[in-house]
C-alpha cells in the first residue's frame, strides 16, 4: 500500500489531495515537523534532505512533491488527472508543474523562511527579504490569475480537472494570512479557490489534516 508521510498543511497536502481525488487506498504517516521528526534518523534514511512529502510504495521511495504527483498520475492514469502523454497539453501540463514547484512554492518558501538567506542575527536583512519575496508573491499570483481567465476555468487547466488544481490551491492556501496581496482577493483566483473548497476530496483533506479556516 502507498504511503505518505506528511505534515498538516505542508506541500505534503498536494499529493494529499491526489491521493484523494483518485480515491485510491493509501496509508498517512504523520510526521510531527514541530516536534523535529522529519528530522530524525528514520525520516533522514526516506528522504536524507528532511523534507516532506515522502512516498513509500513498497521497495520505492520517492521524495520532491512533482515527482510524486508525476508518478501518481503515470501509476494510475485511470484518475485522468493529467493530459495524454504526448499531447500539447501534457506539455502544457509539465511547464506549469515546473513554475509551481520551481517559482511559485520556491519564492513561498523565501517569504517564510527569509533568514535562510540572510547572516545570522541579521533581523532587519530577513525583513527586507520577506518584503520583496511577498512583492514576487504577488506577480506571480497575478500569473496565475491571468491563466485561469486565459483558460476560462472552472480548473487550472480549463474544462478538466487535473493534478495542477491541488497544487495551485495549496500554494495560494499559503497566502491566506498575508497582510495584503492574499490569492483570494484577485478575481479570478478567488471564485477558482472557493470551487475548490466544494469539492468533495479536498473537505476530506482538510478533515483529515485537521485545518480551521479560514482555509484559503
Amino acid at each position: 500500500m502507498i504511503q505518505l508521510h506528511h505534515y498538516p498543511s505542508t506541500a505534503a497536502m498536494i499529493p494529499h489531495l491526489v491521493l484523494e481525488e483518485m480515491g485510491v487506498p493509501y496509508e498517512r504517516v504523520h510526521v510531527d515537523r514541530m516536534a523535529g521528526a522529519h528530522k530524525a534518523p528514520d525520516q533522514l534514511r526516506l528522504n536524507p534532505n528532511g523534507l516532506l512529502p515522502v512516498l513509500v510504495e513498497g521497495d520505492l521511495v520517492l521524495y520532491e512533491t512533482a515527482a510524486i504527483v508525476l508518478h501518481l498520475c503515470d501509476t494510475h492514469p485511470q484518475a485522468g488527472l493529467a493530459p495524454a502523454v504526448g499531447s500539447p497539453e501534457r506539455s502544457h501540463f509539465y511547464k506549469w508543474l515546473a513554475w509551481l514547484t520551481n517559482t511559485l512554492q520556491a519564492t513561498l518558501i523565501v517569504y517564510f523562511y527569509p533568514e535562510r538567506w540572510v547572516d545570522e542575527g541579521n533581523a532587519e536583512g530577513a525583513a527586507q527579504v520577506r518584503r520583496h519575496a511577498q512583492a514576487r508573491v504577488g506577480t506571480l499570483l497575478d500569473q496565475l490569475d491571468a491563466e485561469l481567465a486565459r483558460t476560462g476555468g472552472p480548473w487550472f487547466m480549463g474544462e478538466h480537472y487535473s493534478a495542477l488544481d491541488p497544487y495551485v490551491f495549496t500554494l495560494c492556501r499559503w497566502t491566506r494570512n498575508f497582510d495584503k496581496g492574499r490569492a483570494r482577493e484577485r478575481p479570478n483566483l478567488g471564485p477558482y479557490l472557493q470551487r475548490m473548497l466544494e469539492r468533495p476530496a479536498v473537505r476530506r483533506v482538510l478533515d483529515n489534516e485537521g485545518l480551521q479556516p479560514p482555509y484559503v
